[in-house]
């Protein structure tokens, strides 16, 4: 390990807040230096990781899910927890840019000292997760913060994302009731550990227990995720301070559930396996389109699949074949 990654890594254990946010900045680089002196940190914190509580917020537009967020943030900052918000923020697919709006959406926790919060921009993944969410998470835990709140975008395809990196997933809901549930696909429901149906106050309270009662009955028909764990259906108020205390005791059950029956273990170590797969198909994307050998046959076979002259199996084998093709060196005697 590297001068300054063993420096940056002390200075990480000792809870320094600007080491956090530069080791974050380092996993997050695509430069190949920043990389490896990410990969260098990481393993030297590994051991400081595992004993933070991970949770995963979604939920559908309109939610609340940073009103939730800070409520719960706040409310775990004063019973003596330290929180790390990992918010994704959605980037231009075109120019890159990300909004990084969080802190101002979350003024309160921001502000306060035992609270950590850091936007990340999708950087175009796959529906709202940060490629490398699941690292800044750890770098957070190796800083001290004992509870990891990752918030997605919305609902979609980075849900199953967001579960591979979590402990508990909670689908956060407004109240809509059995409308709503039309548009919520049935693979993510079966990925929630807890549902929380907010905004369940003033004029909306009525339409929040109707839906209660729709997820409920869902529910009834999908396969429990874990042995022994109903998925719960609970009511909050963000902006009454409702429900924000019930949530987190359910996602302290589920966590003390897990852990006594050693299935946490299983599940992180599944998790960071599935993970190492994800890191690996992503990187070599990275060298198909950093290959010269490919580039020099790319654009012929984009060429000949656009005038229908091949298939796309035939296009994709042919690219891999030159990845894999050894470099010529000089002729031989």
């Amino acid at each position: 390990m590297t001068g300054g990654a063993e420096a940056l890594a002390g200075a990480l254990r000792a809870g320094d807040r600007r080491a956090l946010a530069r080791a974050i900045t380092l996993v997050e680089s695509s430069r190949a230096d920043h990389r490896a002196e990410a990969a260098a940190v990481l393993d030297a914190v590994l051991g400081d990781t595992g004993q933070a509580i991970r949770v995963g917020i979604s939920g559908t537009p309109g939610a609340g899910k940073s009103t939730i967020i800070e409520a719960l943030g706040t409310f775990l900052t004063g019973q003596g927890h330290r929180v790390a918000v990992l918010a994704v923020d959605p980037s231009s697919t075109r120019s890159g840019g990300s909004i990084l709006g969080d802190k101002t959406r979350m003024e309160a926790l921001a502000r306060d000292p035992n609270a950590f919060i850091r936007p990340s921009p999708t950087a175009g993944q796959l529906g709202g997760v940060a490629r490398r969410t699941r690292e800044a998470s750890l770098l957070c835990e190796a800083a001290g913060f004992d509870v990891i709140l990752i918030e997605t975008v919305g609902v979609g395809q980075s849900e199953t994302a967001v579960a591979e990196m979590v402990d508990c997933f909670i689908l956060l809901m407004a109240p809509g009731g059995g409308d709503e549930l039309q548009g919520i696909k049935r693979g993510i429901l079966e990925l929630a550990d807890l549902i929380v149906v907010n905004k369940a106050d003033g004029d909306l309270r009525p339409a929040a227990e109707r839906a209660l009662a729709d997820h409920r009955s869902v529910l009834q028909l999908l396969r429990p995720k874990y042995e022994g764990w109903t998925v719960p259906v609970l009511a909050a108020s963000a902006i009454e301070g409702r429900g924000v205390e019930e949530m987190w005791a359910e996602v302290e059950r589920l966590h003390s559930l897990l852990a006594d029956t050693g299935r946490l273990e299983r599940l992180r170590a599944d998790q960071a396996v599935a993970w190492m797969w994800r890191e690996v198909r992503e990187r070599l994307v990275e060298d198909l389109h950093g290959d010269d050998a490919v580039q020099v046959v790319l654009g012929e076979v984009e060429r000949e699949l656009r005038g229908r002259r091949l298939s796309v199996l035939s296009g994709a084998q042919r690219l891999l074949d030159a990845l894999r093709r050894p470099p010529s060196g000089p002729a031989g005697g």
